[in-house]
C-alpha cells in the first residue's frame, strides 16, 4: 500500500508496454519486504513469546526507517547518479532481511526492520524520481503500472511469505526475500538507464518543508495520509490473529491465501485519477474511505466470507483513497515537489508505526472489537479532512 505524490515532469513519448511492465516489476521488487512479514505475525510472536501488539510493533517498524529515509532522500540525493544508487540500496537490503532469519530476539528483529526500511525508502523515492525524470511516471499508463507494482507486493509478499513459510518455516522464509532484493538490484542494474545527477541546490535544505508545511492543504493531505496507514496497519496486522483462532482456525497457508482479498484493489486504485477528474478529489477520497469503514462492520461477523469480503473492501477503500491524497500533494505542491513528497512519504509511514502501536494495545488489552472501533476513528476523521481538500483552482 505505497505511493507517492510524484514531480511533475515535462512532456514526454507514452510508455512502451515493456516499460510499463518495468516500473510495475521495479516497484512490486522494492516493496515486497514491506508488509509481507505480517502474514506470518502469528508464527513469529510464537518464536520470540511475545504478545501480538509487541511482534506488530517490531515488524511494523520497517515504517520508521521508510518514514526518515523518505523524508531525508529528496533533500539529499539531488546529486545522485539515480541507477546505480537505486541498484545499491537493493542490494544492501538484502543484507538485513537476510540477517533476520537468524535474529536472536525481538529487539534485533525489529532494529533489522528499520534498517529494511531505510533502504526500501531511499531505493523506492530514488526510482520514482528516476522515472519522473525518463520516463514520463505521471502519464496514466504509468501510474497504473506502479500503483498495480504496488498492490501486487501487499498481496504477492504476504501470500508468498505464508506458504514459503509454511514449507520451510517463518525465520527462513527471510532468505527468500533477500534473494528478491538480490533481483531487484539486478534488474535495476541491467534496465535503467544512467541520468546526469542534478545541480545541489543552494539554501537551506527545510526551506522547501516549512514552504509545504505552511499550506493548510498540503497539512491535511499529510495528515490524511498518516490516518489511512495508521487504519490499514491497525487491520491488516492483527487481523491474521483473529483468523488463526477459533472460530476460523485457519492455517498458515490458508491465511496466505485470504490476502488473495487485495486483488480487487489492482482494479479500482488506478481507476482514482479518473474519479478525482469527475468528482474532485474531496468526493473521491470521502467516498473510497466511507467503503473502508463499511468493511469494518464485517469484520466483526462470525462469517469466514463476511470477513474477507470486509477486508477486500478495507483494502479497496484505503489504497483508493491513498491514491487520491498523494495525487492532491502532487498537484498541490507548489515549488520543491520532491520536498513535499518527503514530507508526504514520512507523514504516511509514521501512522502505520502508530496504528501498529496504538491499535495493538487496543488488541491486546480489549480485544478485536475495540481495536476495529479505533481504526473507524481513524478512517471517519481522514474522511472528514478529505472534505476540506481544495484544487488549486478552488484555493483562494
Amino acid at each position: 500500500m505505497t505511493d507517492l505524490a510524484l514531480p511533475i515532469a515535462p512532456p514526454m513519448p507514452r510508455l512502451s508496454a515493456s516499460r510499463t511492465v518495468l516500473i510495475a516489476v521495479i516497484g512490486f521488487l522494492t516493496l515486497v519486504d514491506l508488509f509481507a512479514t505480517q502474514a506470518i505475525l502469528p508464527s513469529l510472536a510464537q518464536i520470540y513469546r511475545v504478545m501480538p501488539s509487541e511482534i506488530g510493533v517490531a515488524a511494523n517498524a520497517s515504517t520508521l526507517g521508510m518514514a526518515i529515509a523518505g523524508l531525508l532522500a529528496g533533500a539529499f540525493t539531488g546529486a545522485v547518479e539515480r541507477k546505480r544508487a537505486i541498484s545499491l540500496s537493493l542490494l544492501l537490503l538484502s543484507i538485513p532481511t537476510a540477517t533476520l532469519a537468524f535474529a536472536p530476539n525481538l529487539q534485533v528483529f525489529a532494529l533489522l526492520r528499520v534498517v529494511q526500511g531505510l533502504f526500501m525508502a531511499t531505493a523506492f523515492t530514488l526510482t520514482l524520481t528516476h522515472l519522473a525524470e525518463r520516463c514520463a511516471v505521471r502519464t496514466p499508463a504509468a501510474l497504473a503500472a506502479y500503483v498495480t507494482g504496488a498492490v501486487a507486493a501487499n498481496l504477492i509478499g504476504r501470500l508468498a511469505a505464508a506458504l514459503v513459510a509454511g514449507f520451510v518455516g517463518a525465520e527462513t522464509s527471510f532468505l527468500f526475500f533477500a534473494a528478491l532484493n538480490i533481483a531487484g538490484a539486478l534488474l535495476c542494474a541491467v534496465s535503467l538507464d544512467r541520468n546526469h545527477p542534478d545541480q545541489v541546490r543552494d539554501g537551506q535544505f527545510w526551506a522547501a518543508w516549512l514552504h509545504h508545511l505552511g499550506d493548510p492543504n498540503l497539512r491535511r493531505s499529510f495528515a490524511i495520509g498518516f490516518l489511512i496507514l495508521f487504519g490499514f496497519i491497525g487491520v491488516f496486522t492483527y487481523v491474521g490473529f483473529v483468523l488463526m483462532r477459533p472460530p476460523f482456525s485457519l492455517s498458515m497457508t490458508a491465511l496466505g491465501f485470504v490476502f488473495l482479498v487485495f486483488l480487487p484493489s489492482m482494479i479500482t486504485t488506478p481507476l482514482a485519477g479518473s474519479a478525482v477528474a469527475k468528482m474532485g478529489p474531496s468526493s473521491a477520497l470521502f467516498g473510497g474511505l466511507v467503503l473502508a469503514i463499511a468493511g469494518l462492520g464485517l469484520l466483526l461477523l462470525p462469517s469466514l466470507a463476511m470477513v474477507i469480503l470486509g477486508m477486500a473492501l478495507v483494502g479497496v477503500g484505503t489504497f483508493f483513497g491513498q491514491a487520491v491524497a498523494t495525487g492532491h500533494v502532487g498537484r498541490t505542491a507548489t515549488g520543491d515537489k520532491a520536498a513535499a513528497s518527503g514530507l508526504y512519504l514520512s507523514a504516511y509511514y509514521s501512522g502505520g508505526l502508530a496504528g501498529a502501536a496504538v491499535i495493538g494495545q487496543l488488541f491486546d488489552r480489549f480485544g478485536w472489537t475495540a481495536s476495529l472501533i479505533g481504526v473507524g476513528f481513524a478512517l471517519a476523521l481522514a474522511a472528514v479532512l478529505g472534505l476540506q481538500l481544495r484544487t488549486g483552482e478552488e484555493n483562494p
